[in-house]
């Protein structure tokens, strides 16, 4: 059955104190009641439209939630302080010590970091895999596997997760699988396909415009409860807060986010589709050469592009920084980790946002050290980019099935 994730947003509306059309915010801290025994009920269990203290929720928030919940198809949701704190509650609260996790091999560094050296710390320990192979997938669960966690399309290979066949491994061990959104929201409706779980960094696709860090988790009623309890919860305990101007300046962005996907998707479909055709190494799901264009494909909600993402592989790293500095100069746009923004972003992950895993192990799983992160930007003319991008290369020494020396 199709799903339309802008419509579930755009029909979800929500009036200010005096009848404004964006939502008020709620600058507070601290609510109050009419009654001590109203206080000590919320105390006990949560009560819609009720609020207590803003380590929990506030208005602004929860309309950024139930806007983001009705996005994801899922029935509840939290938003925090950032995509990290929303992977780190998450498996706190599906975690303890003892358990395992098994996780994509080729995965954002921070969470890596998170699940190879700061977890195992509490007990916690991560086997990482190839999710391309399912039976790798499976020998890797274990008795004490309590979640599988993949990137529905990974940072920075860009590999597409088999969302309906990992919730089958995942649930046939008595796992959670757990989906990282970030890089296809819209695009991909992981709830829909088994997934347990949802996060996102709204930093990036969701807010894009690079002005705020903040995350969010979104899944059933029972979950999101777990998380928020007020005497074990890790969102409550650890308190990964999203302020409430910034909440409300991203439920505004969101409204804007079918709009920007189709522009991202069709600007880097353009680019990768011209560089490939020309010889050079590039990794995009929208083109057909791509291992798994024909999963995503399937898996896809339709009309929302394949995605703002996609990587050249320069040939060696020296080579790709000469290339990326010359692009800055030339106005393709800006030398900076993170994506979704407005203008075009790019970055060598191997030494920014996948540095903290070891070259061994990025080597092992194809991250090579010239391959370049390209975060396509809103360019009105993107054959111009094009062409600013390919005169940057013929500079930079960087030719079709050439990989230039050091």
């Amino acid at each position: 059955m199709s799903f339309d994730p802008a419509s579930r947003v755009q029909d979800y509306l929500v009036f200010g104190e005096f009848g404004d059309v964006n939502p008020s915010i709620t600058d507070s801290s601290t609510y109050t009641f009419l009654s001590p025994e109203r206080m000590e009920e919320l105390f006990e269990h949560e009560i819609e439209g009720c609020f207590l203290y803003s380590r929990h929720f506030n208005p602004t928030n929860k309309y950024l939630a139930s806007a983001l919940e009705r996005m994801e198809d899922g029935e509840a949701a939290q938003v925090m302080a950032s995509g990290m704190g929303a992977i780190s509650t998450t498996l706190m609260t599906l975690c303890a010590a003892g358990d395992e996790i098994v996780c994509g091999r080729s995965i954002y560094g921070g969470t890596y970091a998170l699940l190879k050296n700061l977890l195992p710390r509490f007990g916690v320990n991560t086997r990482f895999v190839d999710l391309c192979k399912p039976d790798a997938v499976r020998a890797a669960m274990s008795a004490r596997t309590r979640v599988l966690y993949c990137e529905s399309l990974s940072n920075p290979l860009l590999e597409v997760s088999d969302l309906p066949q990992l919730a089958a491994i995942a649930h046939a061990a008595g796992a959670r699988l757990v989906v990282d959104n970030t890089f296809t929201p819209m695009i991909l409706s992981p709830l829909r396909h088994g997934a347990d779980v949802v996060v996102h960094s709204l930093t990036k696709f969701i807010n894009g415009t690079s002005d705020c860090v903040a995350g969010c988790v979104v899944s059933t009623r029972e979950f999101i409860s777990r998380l928020n309890d007020i005497n074990s919860g890790p969102s409550m305990l650890l308190g990964p807060v999203l302020d409430s101007t910034r909440a409300a300046s991203i439920l505004k962005n969101l409204h804007s986010l079918h709009i920007r996907l189709r522009q991202h998707g069709s600007n880097a479909l353009h680019l990768a589709t011209s560089l490939a055709a020309l010889g050079y190494t590039v990794h995009y799901p929208g083109l057909e050469t791509h291992p798994q264009h024909e999963l995503l494909a399937r898996l896809m909600n339709p009309g929302y592009g394949w995605g703002g993402v996609m990587t050249v592989d320069a040939g060696n790293h020296i080579a790709a920084n000469r290339l990326m500095t010359l692009m800055q100069r030339d106005k393709v746009g800006y030398l900076a980790v993170s994506l979704g923004y407005f203008k075009t972003l790019f970055t060598t992950p191997g030494h920014s946002t996948s540095s903290e895993i070891p070259i061994a192990e990025r080597e092992a799983a194809g991250l090579r050290e010239g391959l370049i992160r390209f975060s396509i930007g809103l360019d009105a003319d993107i054959a111009q980019t094009t062409e600013r991008i390919l005169v940057c290369l013929g500079e930079a020494g960087i030719y079709p099935g050439h990989r230039p020396g050091g």
